[in-house]
């Protein structure tokens, strides 16, 4: 199984308490994900804060809009540093994704890594040529840009 890499890092002129608030709540998903995506949240157990082994349930439209049901666990928290979620069922053969928030000049750094692998052996390795990689990238990218355009040159209390 060949493993891939992506990581994004980005500085927001936000303290650790106001990244934590918007970062480890997941109705935020959806607010910086594509719309074209689809993305709906079925389900969240627990009530009150982000904890280790609740359970996340998301719809999001593939790949030619065939709608796709994925589960995630938050397997570690270490608030306000880092939290990680881990797909439990979905597209991916792995899913492991490290949310980390650190204090920097100006706000926080935040970095998202994500170590993902396909199933399907060659044929999970063609498409993530073709067309997987591009389309990860692409939602990270537009991440990024919804994340400046939310918090940069704004006052964060007034959206956290």
């Amino acid at each position: 199984m060949t493993i891939y890499n992506l990581k994004r890092t980005q500085i927001l002129p936000l303290t650790l308490a106001e990244a934590w608030t918007f970062f480890s709540d997941p109705r935020n998903l959806a607010i910086i994900t594509p719309e074209y995506m689809g993305f709906k949240i079925l389900y969240i157990s627990g009530h009150g804060p982000m904890y280790p082994g609740q359970i996340i349930r998301y719809q999001v439209q593939g790949i030619r809009g065939i709608t796709m049901h994925w589960v995630t666990e938050i397997t570690h928290v270490n608030q306000p540093y880092y939290f990680v979620d881990e797909q439990r069922s979905g597209p991916y053969a792995l899913w492991h994704h490290q949310h980390h928030f650190r204090e920097v000049e100006g706000g926080i750094e935040m970095t998202d890594e994500v170590n993902y692998a396909l199933p399907l052996g060659p044929l999970g390795t063609w498409a993530h040529a073709l067309f997987v990689k591009r389309s990860l990238s692409r939602i990270f990218d537009y991440r990024f840009k919804k994340l400046e355009a939310l918090f940069v040159n704004k006052s964060a209390s007034a959206i956290v």
